[in-house]
């Protein structure tokens, strides 16, 4: 049996459904392919909503049993494991049902199955059906990676899915990985009770950001009691009647870690596997990614890919504005192209990483003649009294015309700061056209103006 459409979205997730969203406003002809177990997307079954509910409610908790710093007699405060659990299903609930409706609204012919592509322009369901499409996107997303460490395949080694799923507290967890899920759930971890030990192959975690922006984050973890060990080399994984037993090197020195239960917080992979691309005469990137050019096309032109399995930023906005572009582009409606250069990127850890626009690397290797001005939170009036003094805001302006091309932040909240700076990127304002908007007093927001000023006052000596 073959049935043709104009545009077919292989992946129900945020990529795919935007695009099948887009898509039905120039045709009535769009399919939505998705085999998952349950539909809703990465992001709200297993990503930011349900980790962003634990998390915040990891920090409520981390302040009122600190409550003595803010002049409070708060005589206990735990977790409630079970209730945390019910509270982060009800609070995704209502997203992931949102979600549902909206696929099975009838506006879209939804197939509950997985798919593979047998040549350029038709694909084959796990049942055996046949789909001819005008128009594909791949949002297919991402999956755990598992790299070549001896006992890596053990099944009762836990994922960032699993930890997302808990109803009890571990007694002891190590956490592999530095990445952002890794630092996350580690942080969360060891604010509700557990005893967690971090183990990260690089001399810092997160890092891909600056590394004094790593080392705020690293000296808070430690301060919490999070025994992390950075600079390793993982030899092996033994499953214990304990628990797990970690053999690596730290240092150059041989260790040996044991807790009750392992995270494999490693990283992820493209879902590309199992597609059959090269059929469809479509190419990967050494890293599995799917190949795309500017308008999210694969080097097959009727297939476009977005999210986690095309890159180059494995956000959900990013693949939200990656999908709705290319079902516009599908359907010849030119839109503006995706500008990269003003990325946002936010780790929520506690203190938050935000960081938006051009890093200093890529500043220096372009050849951009910039200045940098940063300021830090422990000289900062609202920070202070908020007991949130660790981290620094840093801006990047370009000289001689002082229009802001990026900045970086680790502090409390950071991830809401940002947005200023996000804004003033997007739209080409300069450190003095900044420097024109009120900022309150006393607000976090205000430290932004610091730097701002020393921006100005560099460019006018």
């Amino acid at each position: 049996m073959l049935k043709e459409y104009d545009f077919i979205a292989i992946g129900g997730g945020s990529g795919g459904f935007n695009a099948a969203r887009v898509a039905r406003q120039y045709s009535d002809k769009v399919a939505i392919v998705d085999g998952a177990e349950i539909l809703g997307g990465l992001c709200i079954l297993r990503g930011c909503m349900p980790s962003k509910t634990l998390i915040y409610s990891a920090e409520v908790l981390h302040l009122a049993q600190h409550g003595s710093l803010f002049g409070l007699d708060i005589p206990e405060a735990k977790v409630d494991m079970p209730a945390l659990h019910a509270r982060k299903l009800a609070t995704i609930k209502e997203f992931a049902d949102y979600r549902v409706e909206a696929m099975t609204s009838g506006k879209y012919d939804l197939y509950r199955n997985y798919a593979k592509f047998v040549d350029e322009n038709t694909i084959e369901l796990d049942d055996g059906t046949l789909l001819r499409g005008g128009k594909f996107i791949i949002a297919t997303g991402s999956y755990i990676s598992k790299p070549p460490v001896p006992g890596i395949d053990n099944s009762d080694i836990w994922t960032s899915d699993d930890v997302l799923e808990l109803n009890f507290l571990p007694e002891s967890v190590i956490v592999l990985g530095g990445g952002v899920v890794a630092c996350e759930l580690a942080q969360f971890l060891n604010r509700v009770g557990s005893k967690v030990t971090q183990i990260q192959r690089s001399p810092h975690i997160l890092k891909d950001q600056a590394s004094d922006i790593s080392e705020v984050v690293e000296q808070a973890f430690r301060d919490e009691g999070i025994n992390l060990l950075t600079n390793t080399s993982l030899k092996s994984i033994e499953k214990t009647d304990a628990g797990f037993k970690i053999s690596f090197e730290h240092q150059g020195q041989p260790t040996v870690c044991e807790a009750t239960h392992l995270v494999n917080a490693l990283g992820r992979v493209p879902a590309t596997d199992t597609l059959d691309l090269h059929k469809a005469g479509i190419d990967l990137k050494p890293n599995r990614q799917i190949i795309t050019d500017s308008r999210q096309r694969t080097t097959n032109l009727n297939v476009y890919a977005a999210g986690d399995c095309a890159g180059p930023f494995e956000i959900v906005h990013t693949a939200v504005l990656q999908g709705e572009f290319a079902a516009h582009h599908a359907f010849d409606k030119q839109k503006p192209s995706l500008n990269y250069d003003h990325m946002l990127d936010i780790v929520f850890t506690d203190p938050q990483v935000a960081r938006v626009g051009l890093t200093e690397k890529v500043l220096r290797e372009r050849g951009i003649d910039f200045i940098a001005a940063d300021y830090p939170f422990d000289d900062h009036g609202k920070s202070i009294l908020m007991e949130a003094k660790r981290g620094f805001v840093r801006v990047f302006g370009e000289k001689p015309g002082g229009r802001i091309l990026g900045a970086e932040i680790v502090s409390k909240d950071a991830g809401e700061l940002i947005h200023a700076l996000s804004v003033a990127i997007s739209h080409n304002a300069t450190a003095a056209s900044l420097l024109q908007t009120h900022w309150y007093h006393p607000t976090l927001s205000e430290i932004i103006s610091y730097p701002l000023e020393d921006i100005v006052d560099e460019l006018e000596d």
